[in-house]
């Protein structure tokens, strides 16, 4: 079985981030999938103070951000690491505005995926 890919805590200290278990019970679901969805690049984790956690900005009620996964490969694809992909969506872009992973939570999804395929250039 494949290690669970974890980045460093690059986050700001007031970025809301949920352990692992606490990921599952809000998607309702084991915490092995959790740990697959981090394999597969659905979601994204960093350790912060020695535990595995992902921002809540990427939940919703209903489960994960719709287009969060998309824009993840996307930037991926552009040769981002994870460090790089969590500083670019959680850093405030004036023209947006705000930060891309609200943009993705709102109904800007396409403006934010399109700035990443821009990243690629």
């Amino acid at each position: 079985m494949s290690q669970i890919p974890t980045s460093p805590d690059v986050l700001d200290a007031e970025v809301e981030v949920l352990p692992l278990p606490d990921v599952a019970e809000r998607l309702g679901q084991p915490v092995t999938r959790v740990h697959q969805m981090l394999r597969d690049g659905q979601l994204l984790a960093v350790r912060r103070d020695g535990i595995r956690a992902v921002p809540a900005a990427f939940l919703t009620e209903t489960g994960v951000v719709k287009h969060l996964a998309g824009t993840v490969t996307v930037l991926r694809d552009a040769g981002y690491d994870t460090e790089e992909i969590l500083r670019w969506l959680f850093t405030a872009d004036d023209s947006l505005p705000g930060t891309p992973i609200d943009a993705l939570r709102g109904d800007r999804s396409r403006e934010v995926k399109r700035r990443a395929q821009a990243l690629a250039f």
